[in-house]
Parts: C-alpha cells; structure tokens; sequence
C-alpha cells in the first residue's frame, strides 16, 4: 500500500487472497486509533494491511448509503436524530465525534469505493428488514459501476437472509455471510444454510461448532459485542481454526495470528 503527501493512492494488491488462513476483518475500519466509520479510519486500516474493511450501511432520506452503524446519528456525530430522516446534504454539515484534531464528515459508499477502489477488500453489511432490502439493488449497482461486483474484492453480510437471497439475485458473483445474532444461534440452522460464511458471536463459539460447518463446506468468522473481553476472546479462540475475526484492534490480531 502506498501513502504520498498529495494523497491516497489506489494501488491494486498482487493478490486477493487472504494473507493468512485466518482473515482479519477491520470492524469499522481502524476505530481503536480513528473515528469508526471515517476515511481516516479505513485508510489506517488499510495501511495496517487488514484483508477486508468493514462497513456498516444506513440509508438517507433521500436514498444515499452512508458508512454509519446506529439507527442514529446520535452516538458518532455532533448531531442527533435517526438517519432515515436527513437527507445526504443535511448529514454533510455533521461532522463526526474525534479526539484529532482533524474533523471528517460522514463518508458515503460512493465515496468509499471512489477513494480505494481496488486497493482494498470491503466486507459490506445490509441491515434487516425491508430496510437492508431498500439498500440491496443501490448497493449492487454502485459496486458494478466500480468494477467490485465480484467475491474477489467484496463479501456481503446480514443478520436478513432475505436481504442476503435477494443479494445473490442480483449479483450472484459475490460471497455471502448469515450473521447469527448473539444468543439466538442455531447449529443446525447454520449448517442447512446456503451462505457460504457463517458469521458467529464469540461465545457462542466451540470447538465442535466450527467443526461442524466446515464439514458442511462453510466458513466461520467471529465477531466480538464486547471491547473489553475481545482480546482474551480472540485468544481463547486462536487454535479452534475459525476463518475470520472481526477485529477492533488490528495490530493487536495481526501480532497474535504471528503477522507482527
């Protein structure tokens, strides 16, 4: 990855494949360090040389996807109210809440993908719903106006396997994971499934859980609701051979997984 003082340059990797067999997904992009969801964020995680970012949708009143986890904007920015009610032009005179110095604004996907391109992978979620249904098709056509329509560079995820159906409907090219929600998984829902990932809390996690869905030719990857615990989490879990860790703490999973 390249970084030059006239700005970000999109330097397309020699290979997609993940750089270990156990990927590390940037949740929210580098947030321990940068505001979570800020180009300054996905840029530091980027330079961490993670395998994917990730980014959680919210839809505008006026049907713009922005880089955003809450309902609201109430928690991330200077602003309150839910997303849903501004328009893109009103969410842009927010800025986002930042110990730098620096402030940044919300960042929309087309913005995102305009920035990095191919120099990075994305792991994108869709909400529930009808919600995460509304988002599908803008979301398909921006990624193949970008060229990113493909598992290569992008996985989709969701708690809605309709969203995650109606996904495949429209791009059937790219991975698919079915987040579990925490303490309503079910093994035997997860094996029958037809989502190549499996996206599972971390305590919800044994040995035999991952042995089982990989015997049904599926991934697992991990993902943490607890800042506080995550780091012993991804340690008790090291060696159950999960496939991914959706990580707060970048260089804290690259120095554990030996990449440091």
């Amino acid at each position: 990855m390249l970084c030059v003082a006239i700005g970000w340059t999109k330097e397309q990797p020699e290979s997609r494949e993940p750089k270990t067999a156990l990927s590390i997904i940037s949740h929210r992009g580098a947030n321990d360090r940068q505001p979570e969801h800020s180009i300054s964020a996905y840029q530091q995680a980027i330079q961490d040389q993670v395998d994917y970012i990730e980014i959680d949708l919210r839809m505008t009143k006026d049907r713009q996807l922005v880089a955003l986890h809450d309902e609201t904007i109430n928690r991330t920015t200077n602003g309150t109210g839910k997303v849903e009610n501004f328009t893109l032009a009103e969410l842009e005179k927010l800025t986002l809440v930042s110990t730098q110095k620096e402030q940044e604004k919300i960042p929309t996907l087309v913005e995102i993908l305009e920035k990095f391109g191919k120099s990075t992978r994305y792991y994108i979620e869709l909400r529930e719903s009808t919600k995460g249904l509304d988002m599908v098709e803008p979301l398909i056509q921006l990624l193949e106006k970008n060229d990113l329509d493909d598992e290569n560079f992008v996985l989709l995820q969701s708690f809605s396997s309709e969203s995650l159906i109606r996904a495949r409907q429209l791009a059937p090219n790219l991975s698919l994971t079915w987040l579990m929600k925490a303490g309503d998984f079910d093994l035997n829902s997860a094996v029958k499934s037809d989502f190549a990932t499996i996206g599972i809390e971390s305590r919800e996690v044994t040995d035999n859980v991952v042995r089982q869905i990989h015997r049904a030719g599926k991934q697992v990857h991990v993902y943490f609701i607890n800042k506080k615990s995550e780091k012993a989490e991804q340690k008790r879990l090291l060696n159950s051979q999960v496939d991914g860790y959706f990580t707060d703490f970048n260089l804290f999973t690259k120095k554990l997984i030996n990449l440091e």
